[in-house]
């Protein structure tokens, strides 16, 4: 089973590579942030003809999250994450994939920081935590994936030295972060390279991505049901250097059948 997860950067104006890399790739699930697109602007008919269904929690012109299966039935579960009523941002979806649970998540950037978006951001990982670990409890075999905004350590990032007051890098948020994973999650491309230099996120300023001047924030998170089912992982990163493509590679992992 091969799932991947793509900040697809507006998922109407990057249609066209959106279907090249899944005609391409073949991933059975994928996890899209960053639709841009209200509900009723979904794609949903080229996604299908492509041989996907597809769930999708949508937002005019902002967030957006969605989950696409090859010829599988997607159970959906949750919609928002759960923790205040309030927060109307289209951030998190979760469902049932061939009995695998799969929270697909966007989570808020935090800048300018320090400020109110940060201070929604360290309570958006709050709110994520106490969900995670409720999944946890069931003992089930889940999978959070999608782009976090938080790079986890120095080695996650080209001169970590020009992010210290960043969001995506500031010490509460990875300390934050670090907490979630020490629920017993699994950062799944650090547990197959656990030293290697890998980003998913290349900036589309001053030629970031030639340079390979980048930085690991789309993660997947696995729980231990599903950590010894790891096979393979990586980022097609590739698909950063297509025409008008999104700043963010896809990142996929294959499991094991149980």
């Amino acid at each position: 089973m091969k799932i991947a997860t793509y900040n697809v950067n507006g998922v109407n104006g990057r249609l066209p590579v959106l279907l090249r890399w899944l005609e391409e790739t073949t991933p059975d699930v994928v996890c899209l942030q960053e639709l841009k697109a209200p509900q009723e602007k979904f794609p949903e008919q080229a996604i299908k003809d492509a041989g996907y269904n597809a769930i999708w929690h949508g937002q005019k012109s902002w967030n957006g999250v969605a989950i696409l299966a090859r010829n599988v039935e997607i159970k959906e579960l949750t919609r928002g994450l759960p923790g205040d009523e309030e927060d109307l941002h289209s951030r998190y979806i979760e469902a049932v994939v061939n009995n695998v649970i799969i929270g697909c998540l966007y989570l808020p950037n935090g800048n300018p920081a320090p400020g109110p978006k940060l201070d929604y951001k360290m309570a958006w990982l709050e709110r994520l935590k106490i969900h995670a670990a409720q999944l946890l409890e069931r003992d089930l075999p889940v999978v959070l994936a999608g782009d976090f905004n938080v790079i986890p350590t120095e080695h996650d990032v080209y001169k970590p030295e020009r992010w210290v007051e960043d969001a995506l890098f500031r010490p509460e948020v990875r300390e934050s972060f670090n907490s979630l994973v020490g629920q017993g999650w699994t950062d799944a491309i650090r547990k197959l390279y656990p030293t290697e230099k890998i980003y998913t996120f290349w900036d589309y300023f001053r030629n970031a991505y030639g340079r390979d001047a980048g930085l690991r924030i789309d993660h997947f998170l696995l729980s231990p049901k599903l950590s010894n089912r790891l096979l393979a992982a990586g980022v097609d990163r590739e698909v950063r250097g297509w025409e008008k493509t999104s700043d963010h590679g896809p990142v996929w992992i294959e499991l094991s059948d149980q």
